[in-house]
């Protein structure tokens, strides 16, 4: 990943942005600023003789193929007009192109373009826990359309199943290559991945468990908008068991004590609208352990981005091995209890 985050990229990214701006119908005195910087670099266009900001993303290089990132796109389009859950609308270039390109250093870099949605991220602790009851009834709605939704043909998505975190190639890389991992910590994680393997296979992909998921709704892909949620960035949307969504919205909270009341109140949210079976609720420890080895992997490979320095690069890793540590211990108890994790 070296050179995809230092300032000489993001000015050519911003340079090469400016140059498409016609193409949205913006104007040369459009402001660019720079949201994020991660998978994927993220602008906010705001033209002052247009009323709507758009966000423009570039997607990062050799990730997602264009069918990929078309098969995202119709799952969105799908989501807003069968569903009442807030997203941003995908927004055309005046061609008609949902996707455009440039090339880069020999390279095709794909373009997205998209509503500007209003919102505050949400803040870690207390507060919390019953937006997480609202966030269970979404995560829900979001399951319920996957499905039922006859996927267009050619629909294509990464998987993150098992071989998605510990196979041949894993999608954000090999944990093994964690920052700051000791031998014995490596001991523990190879444990953790024997005993998770086992639950998942256990667990299986029946329809009713498994299918398309946003996968990422941690909370910077949140926005607060009054009573309501808005749901964005769907870059990491694939196949995988719809309770893993609930990993992905604890990521860099799960060892938090207010977790067990985030996981209950989301539960109720979720049952609010589709039922959990116990064997769904059951899997959520292994879920948390899946979505640790996955981080771990990704912070590995994107130390320089803010994200992962905020994590706490091999910190993070340490709490990882300690989480193992833990999962273990419970997936060995007679009662399995899901929230003896965090004591």
């Amino acid at each position: 990943m070296a050179g995809l985050y230092d300032d000489a990229h993001v000015t050519r990214l911003t340079l090469a942005v400016r140059q498409l701006l016609p193409q949205w119908g913006l104007s040369p005195q459009t402001a660019l600023h720079l949201l994020a910087l991660s998978e994927n670099a993220t602008f906010l266009a705001s033209d002052p003789d247009v009323p709507r900001q758009i966000v423009i993303r570039v997607h990062r290089p050799g990730y997602h193929s264009l069918a990929e990132i078309c098969s995202e796109l119709d799952w969105i389009a799908a989501l807003k007009q069968d569903s009442r859950l807030i997203l941003p609308a995908t927004i055309a270039a005046l061609s008609g192109e949902r996707v455009i390109s440039f090339e880069d250093q020999g390279q095709s870099r794909y373009v997205v373009a998209s509503e500007f949605l209003e919102g505050v991220e949400p803040g870690p602790g207390t507060a919390l826990i019953p937006g997480f009851r609202l966030l269970g009834a979404i995560s829900a709605r979001l399951h319920q359309h996957a499905r039922t939704w006859q996927r267009p043909a050619g629909f294509t998505r990464k998987a993150w199943d098992y071989a998605g975190a510990f196979g041949e190639n894993p999608v954000w890389g090999r944990w093994q290559d964690a920052l700051d991992l000791t031998p014995e910590g490596r001991e523990i994680l190879s444990e953790a991945q024997e005993c998770l393997g086992q639950r998942l296979a256990a667990y299986g992909q029946d329809p009713a468990r498994y299918g398309v998921i946003h996968s990422d709704l941690r909370l910077a892909n949140l926005l607060l908008r009054g009573e309501e949620i808005a749901v964005i960035d769907f870059d990491d949307s694939g196949f995988s068991w719809f309770v893993y969504d609930l990993a992905s919205a604890l990521t860099f909270c799960e060892t938090e004590p207010e977790v067990p009341q985030m996981i209950q109140s989301w539960i109720e949210g979720y049952c609010e609208v589709h039922p959990l079976s116990g064997e769904d609720i059951a899997m959520i420890p292994s879920f948390l352990m899946y979505r640790r080895f996955t981080i771990s992997a990704w912070i590995s490979t994107h130390a320089e981005t803010a994200t992962a320095r905020a994590a706490g690069l091999g910190q993070y890793t340490r709490e990882t091995v300690e989480f193992a540590r833990r999962y273990l211990s419970c997936e060995a108890s007679p009662e399995r209890n899901i929230y003896a994790l965090w004591g």
